[in-house]
This record gives structure tokens, C-alpha cells and sequence, in this order.
């Protein structure tokens, strides 16, 4: 961590603080359960899928192609004829590379993808309950205060009541389900 880095800390309050260090730890976690052959799969993906690996196979096709056409007229070796066998072979193979490489990635980009989203809604759903506990109390404040009138606050008295994370994850399949019968 830099100097700029450290006084942009120093201005964020303590709590951020622990926050993004939770979160960087949470991070590390995550990259230290990658396998060698995955971090290895993954760097490859992000190669093969650089403008600059682009620039060279585009530059290596056209310039396969002009050799291959050109050949004969300056009586040099021709060593793939149109329609370039070996240069047909050559770009499935390097498809095949890219796309198995790319689909591995994205495969536990997905799982990563997946966990992420459950711990997600983990966190809002305390984070729902801690709500509805600082509602109730300050409807408790409100009401046992004598110098603040007591009136009947609906929705306050509504959100205060935690909602059941059985009957919202129900009410969540039954929604998705809905969605994917007809098609949403």
C-alpha cells in the first residue's frame, strides 16, 4: 500500500476500515482455494483473450494467406495450397484452446458468481431484521415519550415486523418460477 492509499484510509472512517479489510480478506480467501491448474487455466484465459493475441493471430492468418497466394509467382515453397488445410486446422485448434479455456474461467467465475450472491442475501436479510429491530425500538421511544405525540404509524408498526426468510425465499422461487413459465 502507497502513501496516497494509507491518507486515503486515514480519511475513511474506522469502520469502513475493518470493512474493506474483511472484504480483502474475504478476497484472499477466495484466491487461496484456486487450484494451480485453475490459476493457470485463468492467466491463459486472460491472455488468449487480449487485443494483443487478437493482433497476432489476425497478422499470422493474413500473413499465411499472402505467403500461400504469393508463393508461386516468386517460385517459393507453397506449403498450404487454397483452401489452407493446415491453417483451417490451425484456427479450429486455436478456437478450441480459447473457447475451453474461456468456459473453464467463466465456470468458477459462475460458482464464485453464485457463492457471492448467497452471502449476499444473507447479509440483507440480517441486515432486514437489524432494521426492523431499530424500527420497533424507536416506535418504543416514540410512544413511551412524553413530549412526542403518540399517533398510529402503520407503516412503521408494519416495517418493525421482521419479515420470515422462509416465507420471502417461497415468495422469491415462486416469483422465478412464475418468470420462467411464462417466459419473463
Amino acid at each position: 500500500m502507497g502513501e496516497h492509499d494509507d491518507e486515503l484510509r486515514s480519511r475513511l472512517p474506522r469502520s469502513v476500515n475493518e470493512n474493506l479489510g474483511t472484504i480483502a480478506e474475504y478476497c484472499a480467501r477466495r484466491e487461496e482455494q484456486v487450484t494451480p491448474a485453475q490459476a493457470f487455466v485463468e492467466k491463459m484465459s486472460v491472455f488468449l483473450g487480449s487485443p494483443g493475441y487478437f493482433a497476432v493471430n489476425a497478422s499470422f492468418v493474413v500473413c499465411w494467406i499472402a505467403w500461400n497466394l504469393a508463393a508461386p509467382a516468386f517460385n517459393l515453397p507453397q506449403p498450404d495450397e487454397p483452401p489452407f488445410f493446415w491453417l483451417q486446422g490451425f484456427v479450429s485448434l486455436n478456437a478450441f484452446i480459447i473457447s475451453t479455456t474461456v468456459l473453464i474461467r467463466q465456470n468458477r467465475m459462475a460458482k464464485l458468481a453464485e457463492h457471492n450472491a448467497h452471502l449476499d442475501l444473507q447479509i440483507s436479510l440480517l441486515a432486514e431484521e437489524k432494521i426492523s429491530k431499530i424500527i420497533a425500538m424507536l416506535e418504543d421511544i416514540r410512544r413511551d415519550s412524553p413530549t412526542i405525540p403518540d399517533k398510529v404509524d402503520e407503516e412503521a408498526d408494519e416495517l418493525a415486523q421482521s419479515a420470515d426468510t422462509n416465507t420471502v425465499l417461497e415468495a422469491i422461487e415462486r416469483d422465478q418460477e412464475h418468470d420462467r413459465v411464462h417466459g419473463s
